[in-house]
């Protein structure tokens, strides 16, 4: 289990776009597991929607790039570097995410080439989908 503090020294997003709390367990170059605690504090809660609080579907993608860039940068050969997003392929969205929600971000990787990957990811809450596509990325 690795906490907020340990995730900083393999991705490099920092409060307030550090979007995932802790991370399970995960396997260098693989795959990863990690969660998101969604509280009603939220920075984008004020303004999406006031008194119809919902998770926006780009924060929950970006949540599960950064679990899988966990995957990728924990790589011996990618400590230091940074995985941007080339593409967002077959990206749904099946349930809203609300205060309170424990969002469970899951990426395995399925394709690398180079410093390019691709990750299934999928975003479920209490086991049901919340959101799952496939992300492209490029380390750099």
């Amino acid at each position: 289990m690795l906490n907020k503090e340990e995730i900083k020294e393999i991705i490099p997003q920092r409060e307030p776009f550090l979007m995932i709390d802790e991370v399970e367990k995960y396997t260098p170059g693989e795959c990863a597991v990690a969660y998101k605690y969604v509280n009603k504090d939220e920075w984008y809660f004020k303004g999406h929607f006031p008194n119809n609080p919902i998770m926006p579907g780009v924060l929950i993608t970006e949540s599960l790039a950064q679990a899988g860039a966990v995957a990728i940068l924990s790589l011996e050969e990618n400590k230091g570097k940074n995985a941007l997003f080339g593409g967002i392929d077959k990206m749904k969205f099946k349930k809203m995410v609300v205060p309170g929600d424990k969002l469970k971000l899951e990426v395995k990787i399925i394709k690398k080439k180079g410093p390019i990957g691709v990750g299934e990811a999928i975003a479920t809450v209490d086991g049901k989908i919340a959101a799952k596509g496939e992300l492209t990325f490029a380390v750099v």
